[in-house]
C-alpha cells in the first residue's frame, strides 16, 4: 500500500492477553526506530495483567517502550479509553477513529481467546471493536500464539480461515518449547518475521 511521502505509515498494534505479548516491548521499538512508523498500541484487559511480566522479561525494550509512551511518540490505549464517553455525538468513537488513522492493523500476539471473538464478529473490548470495524481494503495482519494442544484444536484452523476470508494475513506461529513447558507449535512467529510481514504489507 503506496504511503503519502508527507507523512510516516501508521501502524496500529493490537495485543492480546497471550504470554507472548512480553514480545510487544520489542514490535513496537523496532518499528518505531528501524522503520519510522507511527505507532498507536491497543491493550485488551488481559494483555495488560503481563506488565510485570514484560519487565522481568526484557527490562531494556520494557523500558523503551515505557519511553516511548510518556515521551508521546506513541499512544497507549485501553479499554477506559473506548467506553469513557461524556458527550455523545462531540466525542470521537475511539475504534472508528482508529481504523481511520492507522495504515495496518498488527494484533501480536493474536490469543485463542480474541481469536474466537473476533473470527465470530465480538466486539466487547477496544482492540475487537477496532476488528470488527476495519476497512479490508487495508491490511490486517495476525501473529497467533497459545498453547500447541489450543493451537491444534479443530476451531483454530476454523476461525483463521474465517480471518482469512475477510481479508486478514496470518503470520503462523512456530514449534518450540512453549513458557507452559510443553512443546510444539503455537509460539508466537519471530519479531523479525512479524516486522517483515508489516514492511510487507505497506
Amino acid at each position: 500500500m503506496a504511503q503519502e511521502s508527507a507523512r510516516r505509515p501508521r501502524v496500529l498494534v493490537g495485543a492480546c492477553g497471550s504470554v507472548a505479548v512480553v514480545k510487544v516491548p520489542e514490535i513496537v521499538s523496532r518499528l518505531v526506530k528501524e522503520h519510522d512508523a507511527d505507532v498507536r498500541v491497543v491493550w485488551t484487559g488481559n494483555a495488560c495483567r503481563f506488565d510485570e511480566a514484560a519487565a522481568n522479561y526484557n527490562a531494556e525494550t520494557k523500558a523503551s517502550l515505557k519511553d516511548l509512551i510518556s515521551s508521546g511518540k506513541i499512544q497507549s490505549l485501553v479499554d477506559d479509553d473506548e467506553w469513557n464517553y461524556k458527550h455523545v455525538g462531540k466525542d470521537p468513537v475511539v475504534h472508528i477513529e482508529l481504523r481511520k488513522w492507522a495504515d495496518v492493523f498488527l494484533i501480536a500476539p493474536l490469543s485463542a481467546n480474541s481469536l474466537a471473538k473476533i473470527s465470530h464478529g465480538l466486539c466487547d473490548n477496544l482492540l475487537t471493536s477496532v476488528a470488527r470495524a476495519w476497512d479490508y481494503s487495508k491490511p490486517m495482519l495476525v501473529a497467533p500464539a497459545m498453547n500447541t494442544f489450543m493451537w491444534d484444536h479443530p476451531l483454530t484452523s476454523e476461525q483463521l480461515g474465517k480471518l482469512r476470508s475477510f481479508g486478514a494475513g496470518v503470520v503462523s506461529p512456530v514449534s518450540k518449547t512453549l513458557a507452559c513447558g510443553d512443546t510444539g507449535s503455537g509460539a508466537l512467529a519471530p519479531v523479525d518475521q512479524i516486522l517483515a510481514a508489516v514492511k510487507e504489507s505497506l
